[in-house]
């Protein structure tokens, strides 16, 4: 097994997003924070939850995160897997901070494509999202490159690779291809930058219905055994988001952990926004 060629034919094109400067409003460009653009019959987004500081559960409104106007970002997407006109935005609710593992999970983020950007407008806050939750608005910059698998997606279904010395073998794989994790890794599309396990188990697993706080010894071993088949080929990553800071702003996920938000490639191609599925991961 020639290791470091199939390292090599696995690398995807990803898109690189650079997140540090103030940004001037410019309706349905490009940007991280500030106040979402939407079409005149757009209801913001809430998720009942408690938070870390409020422990009463109740329908609370998500944090816009960032949008992406699809024409601009087109020439960097070179497979064509993203709309090649409208407006991607994205939503997370960040009081609770909730992780994905759980079916129940399902709402805490939210991404919308609106097709039409010349129909849309400036939103206004909720009158209830805290001020915390509504973050500065910065430039977001974006540059095409390429993305290597983590040790843990590359070795996922290799249990004697991964088991062994599959790590030590990998990772001087990557110093041999020039491949350095980057200061800050926030990305649309290719290789998601794993911090603890691979996720497009979980997102399957969780999209059949299972709770996977407490681990997977409690899975069916047919519904465990078909989604380590098709997992890997069916969910891609869409955005990942990292630490975003600017002056005295800071957004932090956990322990300086990341946001992965997930899409099976069916419905990615479909547009259907609406099947995504969030994953939080930290140090």
């Amino acid at each position: 097994m020639d290791i470091k060629k199939e390292v090599e034919e696995m690398r995807r094109n990803m898109i690189r997003l650079y997140i540090n400067h103030k940004a001037e409003y410019v309706c349905g460009g490009t940007r991280f924070g500030g106040v979402p653009d939407v079409p005149e019959d757009f209801v913001w987004p809430t998720f009942e939850t408690s938070t870390f500081d409020d422990d009463k559960v109740r329908l609370r409104p998500l944090s816009f995160l960032a949008q992406f106007n699809c024409a601009e970002i087109s020439s960097l997407d070179k497979e064509g897997l993203l709309p090649r006109t409208g407006l991607l935005s994205f939503f997370y609710e960040i009081g609770s901070q909730l992780w994905g593992y759980d079916p129940k999970d399902a709402g805490c983020a939210r991404v919308y494509w609106f097709e039409d950007i010349a129909s849309l407008s400036k939103a206004k806050f909720p009158e209830d999202l805290d001020e915390d939750y509504r973050f500065a608005e910065l430039q977001i910059k974006a540059a095409i490159e390429k993305s290597m698998p983590s040790f843990e997606d590359f070795a996922f279904g290799r249990e004697d690779f991964y088991r062994g010395d599959g790590y030590e073998i990998f990772e001087n794989i990557c110093k041999e291809l020039g491949h350095e994790m980057p200061e800050n890794a926030s990305k649309l599309l290719g290789w998601p930058d794993v911090i603890q396990n691979n996720m497009t188990l979980e997102c399957e697993l969780v999209s059949r219905g299972h709770y996977l706080g407490g681990g997977f010894d409690h899975i069916p071993k047919s519904d465990m055994d078909e989604a380590r088949k098709t997992s890997m080929e069916s969910w891609r990553l869409l955005f990942q988001l990292d630490t975003v800071g600017y002056k005295d702003f800071e957004l932090m996920f956990g322990d300086c952990g990341r946001i992965y938000f997930y899409i099976r490639k069916e419905d990615l191609m479909a547009r259907q926004f609406d099947k995504t599925w969030l994953i939080l991961q930290c140090f």
